[in-house]
């Protein structure tokens, strides 16, 4: 059985809610939390995306994926900020399915949210395998074969 989700799911930006519907962005999420969670999802443009990097992590431009976790236990707590300019541009570029890089970039953000991280190669290696697993465990494929 999967952990509790309450979500909370924002559009700033509004281009990709068709793709976006609630119940699979709680599916995804949920298929990646090992704990009951309390998750907001906000949606984007690229000047809130990047204006939230530059005041947050210093660096000035928009990125696919922002998480500001808040407690990993007993309930993960986290905020998961995604740029929908950026990921359509990666989407694009990786000739995949905006779908697929949402499911991917949510699964990431939510290891994120409870810990989990790639800053060396060991931690990478690590995460990355958590997120294929998860994504195959959703029928998606392995976002780190291309």
């Amino acid at each position: 059985m999967k952990p509790e989700l309450t979500l909370s799911l924002q559009f700033a930006d509004a281009s990709h809610r068709a793709q976006l519907p609630r119940h699979k962005v709680a599916r995804w999420i949920r298929a990646a939390l090992a704990a009951p969670g309390e998750i907001t999802v906000r949606i984007v443009g690229a000047e809130e995306g990047q204006a939230l990097n530059r005041e947050f992590r210093g660096k000035d431009y928009a990125t696919n994926v922002l998480t500001f976790d808040y407690s990993h236990e007993p309930v993960v707590m986290a905020d998961l900020i995604i740029c929908a300019p950026v990921v359509e541009a990666e989407a694009r570029e990786q000739k995949i399915t905006l779908e697929a890089h949402y499911a991917h970039l949510l699964v990431h953000g939510t290891l994120h949210a409870q810990g989990d991280d790639h800053e060396d190669e060991a931690e990478a290696v690590v995460m990355e395998a958590k997120e294929t697993a998860i994504l195959a465990g959703l029928g998606f494929a392995d976002p780190y074969a291309r």
